[in-house]
């Protein structure tokens, strides 16, 4: 009996390192400054939150490829950069564009990195992010 939970308990240590050290959390990215300013349960899906997030960029800051869990949308406060999406060509980010992605948590298909493309402005974004509770606002990538 005792063989059994040894066993079953360095399995879930295992899991837990392999799930740590596979998807990152993003807690703080140079150049960049995640400022959450409403964080709620989704009334119509108790098991949602919903994050509203202000994503200030330095000048020349890049985030690092990354991807958020769940439903992203993005508008451009100020500043000038690109979003550049793994395999397809950069979107431009300027004033007023408004963007819309997707991914889950499990199996990232949106991965991305942002960059304030200005050395001597910064970037602002204001950023939806609704996801399952519990998840971090974006994941890094290696």
């Amino acid at each position: 009996m005792k063989r059994i939970l040894i066993v079953a308990l360095a399995v879930l240590v295992s899991f837990v390192v392999g799930a740590v050290v596979g998807a990152h959390r993003v807690s703080a990215q140079e150049g960049l400054t995640r400022t959450v300013i409403l964080k709620q349960e989704l009334e119509a899906d108790p098991a949602k939150e919903v994050t509203m997030f202000v994503a200030d960029y330095k000048p020349g800051a890049r985030t690092g490829k990354h991807y958020h869990p769940g439903q992203e949308f993005i508008y451009v406060l100020e500043g000038h950069g690109s979003m550049e999406e793994v395999g397809k060509p950069p979107v431009e980010m300027k004033s007023g564009v408004a963007i819309y992605f997707k991914s889950d948590p499990k199996k990232p298909a949106y991965v991305h990195e942002g960059r304030n493309v200005s050395q001597t402005e910064g970037m602002k974004l204001l950023v939806v992010l609704i996801t399952e509770k519990g998840q971090p606002l974006a994941y890094l990538v290696p």
